[in-house]
């Protein structure tokens, strides 16, 4: 499928150098371009205008709102989302100089389980600018990142307050961004998890690249949070490896969380390799692996055994390899009736795999059950109305995953969650309460809006319930109030 982001533009040329980390719901009002979501249930302005027309009789009856959904063809592009503070515990949104379709998380020592706010975190991206020459490989530090929810009293006051201050505000999230120069958009980043300095990256230009970015993670860690974003000029430094062998360009890229430094690449001709580290180096087998006919879109390793990876194609297949045989795949299994984009192995039940395709369709898959005969998957979801570009299982839950999709929505989704008709009965007495579309799945935990084709998601292994989207239009780090550990 095509993954370039739709929009190109530049998101600002006042400041080469310097650039302002804003924070929605910090005294910015949250618009339809900046970040900005809502819960499913949600009163409609139309609606309300609606309702004028139809005589005084009307006007004095409560009507129940209504959950929105995005439409099938883009028809709904102009509608504004009005975020809802009460949903999230924290949302915030930034953007890079230019798009990025790709970011990953970087492992830190502050600490696992982190719950109280404010929160920081490291990330790594990689642009995809107008001009080749201008793509940079960037680490992100974001920190302050404050409490958004505004549910009780006590943050009345506080409201009026920091509308008023929020630009001279000390407590106001900030960005530092350190970057070095990257030949070609980067298509994807994957930052090795036993080592967070060392990321690899798959460039439009064909190429797989693997970096040490120790002195760029060094610069944003040691700046100084003076309430206002760094973004330091793109400098030149030499990759730790490239590998040209590819005959095109590609997607998928994955690090072994078993083996370190083991690494997989697949492109859009069909071919994997895989890379074994030797004494700081990487050995690249010259001879690919061959089972897929059309591009591969992306690439898992089994989070518990270091020789087997799964892949997934355009050509509506996942396979099932063994690094000791190259020859075929130990199982191809055709999963979707359209190209297969993405996957996900769950770590914390390996069993379990999540794969995503071109037509919307989330499927759960039990490899105990995965077999080329006769393949059953667990649930299938049809909720999202355009291409799945992104899913991941939550790193603190084994039921728990998210999903991104080109209509503009990421879904949280609880698979132990069953339909209770008598929950359902009473929330229904409520009249504030929207009905459900009959096929409104009950695993659906949440919706996330307000982004203008989002490319990928990524939970914070460290922050349980934090997630972080790219799209077309910037970056939403955020953590939804019903996601992860309650938040005092």
């Amino acid at each position: 499928m095509a993954r370039k982001p739709r929009s190109n533009a530049r998101a600002s040329d006042d400041d080469d150098d310097e650039c302002e980390y804003v924070a929605v719901g910090e005294g910015e009002r949250a618009s339809s371009s900046s970040s900005a979501d809502d819960d499913m249930a949600d009163g409609d302005d139309d609606e309300s205008e609606d309702g004028e027309d139809e005589g005084e009789g009307e006007r004095g009856k409560s009507k129940r709102p209504e959950v929105w959904r995005p439409s099938h063809e883009g028809k709904d592009a102009g509608v504004e989302l009005e975020y809802d503070e009460s949903a999230y515990d924290g949302l915030h949104a930034f953007a890079h100089e230019w798009p990025c379709l790709s970011v990953d998380v970087a492992r830190d020592e502050l600490g696992d389980d982190r719950v109280s706010f404010p929160h920081e975190m490291t990330l790594v991206t990689g642009t995809q600018a107008d001009e080749r020459q201008k793509n940079v490989l960037s680490v992100m530090r974001v920190s302050k990142i404050r409490k958004t929810r505004r549910d009780g009293k006590e943050d009345e006051d506080a409201d009026g307050s920091e509308s008023e201050s929020d630009g001279e505000s000390g407590d106001a999230p900030t960005l530092a961004v350190a970057s070095v120069v990257h030949h070609g958009c980067v298509n994807r980043v994957r930052v090795m998890p036993q080592k967070s300095t060392v990321c690899a990256t798959w460039s439009d230009s064909g190429h797989v690249t693997v970096w040490d970015l120790h002195a760029q993670a060094m610069k944003v860690m040691t700046t100084t949070s003076d309430g206002k974003g760094t973004n330091a000029p793109a400098v030149r430094t030499m990759p730790k490896q490239v590998f040209t062998g590819h005959k095109d360009e590609g997607y998928a890229l994955d690090w072994s969380s078993v083996v370190e430094g083991r690494l997989a690449s697949g492109d859009c001709a069909g071919a994997i390799h895989t890379w074994e580290p030797i004494a700081g180096k990487w050995v690249v087998g010259d001879a690919p692996y061959v089972g897929h006919t059309a591009a591969v879109e992306d690439i898992q390793w089994s989070p518990v055994e270091e020789d087997v990876f799964m892949s997934c194609s355009s050509d509506r297949t996942v396979c099932v390899w063994d690094t000791r045989q190259r020859a075929k795949p130990a199982l191809r299994v055709k999963t979707h009736d359209a190209d297969v984009n993405v996957m996900s192995w769950n770590a914390l039940a390996n069993c379990m795999v999540a794969t995503g395709a071109d037509d919307g369709t989330l499927r759960i898959w039990d490899l105990r059950n995965f077999n080329e005969s006769n393949p059953q998957f667990v649930a299938n979801f049809t909720f999202h109305r355009d291409a799945v570009t992104s899913v991941e299982w939550a790193p603190f839950d084994s039921a728990m995953l998210a999903s991104a999709s080109a209509d503009n929505t990421v879904c949280i989704w609880d698979l132990a969650v069953e339909r209770d008709a008598e929950e359902e009965a009473a929330a229904m007495a409520a009249r504030d309460n929207a009905v459900a579309p009959s096929d409104l799945p009950p695993q659906l935990m949440f919706v996330h809006q307000g982004m203008k084709d989002p490319k990928e998601i990524r939970w914070h292994k460290n922050i349980p319930g934090m997630m972080i989207t790219t799209a077309a239009d910037g970056f939403n780090i955020f953590k939804p109030y019903n996601v992860g550990p309650e938040v005092k």
